[in-house]
């Protein structure tokens, strides 16, 4: 039998089952065990590949977890000013109108201080993707409470969970902007299973193609778990996630093209 020598030699290309994109740039990933930045990131690159859109692809990430993504994708990325992404990225898909331009933003960022260049960029319907990971909570600052903080959930800031009649509602930036005339495809997934990864891919690549159609803003919403924030396992954090999370934010799509309903 002869000896193989590399693993292209033991696995033939038609029994491959996965593949690293390229477009993933093959450093470690420093976000911590069981986060789901780091499947969402595989999921975009992978996307960027697929639809060929490497050589034109423009990321903007600001402050917070988000901004470490130009670590991991070999795409240009520009870095915002805290909460600032979709207003640079609005610049940019003007300015370079046949590149691809996608912001990616974590809750603590877009959902408080981005809150105005969210809505605004939203409402004017710039042809943009923004991905909006939440988790909750302030995970990269020390887990304080976050506009998306649901009631009851404990945080630095709320270690008795947050009482909404002296802390507020939480704020549910996916459901408004779904409501803005400027929205296209505004969506809700979750990354934490299988299943999950796979519509979460299949509504992000909806998500990218729609683009080409310059008709507003599309939204991807990532409802994703913090073990570390939680203080959780990250198995633990899922369930909580299932359990918590989900029933405050379902998951779905909230506002899909008029073409697409009823197929």
């Amino acid at each position: 039998m002869k000896e193989a020598t590399g693993i292209k030699e033991i696995i033939k290309p038609e029994n491959l089952a996965y593949q690293r994109t390229e477009v993933l740039v093959d450093n470690t990933l420093s976000y911590c065990p069981g986060c789901g930045h780091g499947t969402t990131h595989r999921i975009l690159a992978e996307l960027i590949e697929e639809l060929g859109l490497q050589s034109t692809t423009i990321g903007v990430s600001p402050v917070g977890c988000s901004v470490l993504l130009y670590h991991y994708l070999d795409v240009d990325i520009q870095q915002a000013a805290h909460g600032r992404a979709p207003a640079v990225a609005t610049a940019i898909k003007r300015l370079l109108p046949d590149s691809f331009v996608f912001t990616y933003q974590g809750d603590g960022d877009l959902a408080a201080i981005g809150t105005s260049e969210t809505i605004h960029a939203c409402n004017r319907g710039e042809n943009i993707l923004i991905i909006f990971v939440n988790n909750g909570i302030y995970g990269m600052t020390g887990g304080q409470m976050a506009p998306t903080t649901i009631p009851g959930m404990k945080s630095s800031t709320s270690p008795f969970g947050r009482d909404v009649k002296t802390m507020g509602n939480p704020l549910k930036m996916t459901d408004i902007v779904a409501t803005l005339d400027g929205t296209y495809y505004v969506t809700r997934q979750s990354v934490h299973t299988p299943a999950n990864v796979r519509r979460a891919k299949k509504a992000m690549r909806k998500a990218i193609e729609y683009q080409k159609l310059n008709r507003g803003t599309c939204f991807v919403e990532i409802v994703s778990n913090c073990p570390s924030g939680w203080k959780m396992t990250p198995v633990e954090s899922n369930k909580w996630m299932e359990a918590n999370m989900f029933p405050y934010y379902p998951l779905g799509d909230l506002k899909v093209p008029s073409e697409e309903k009823g197929k």
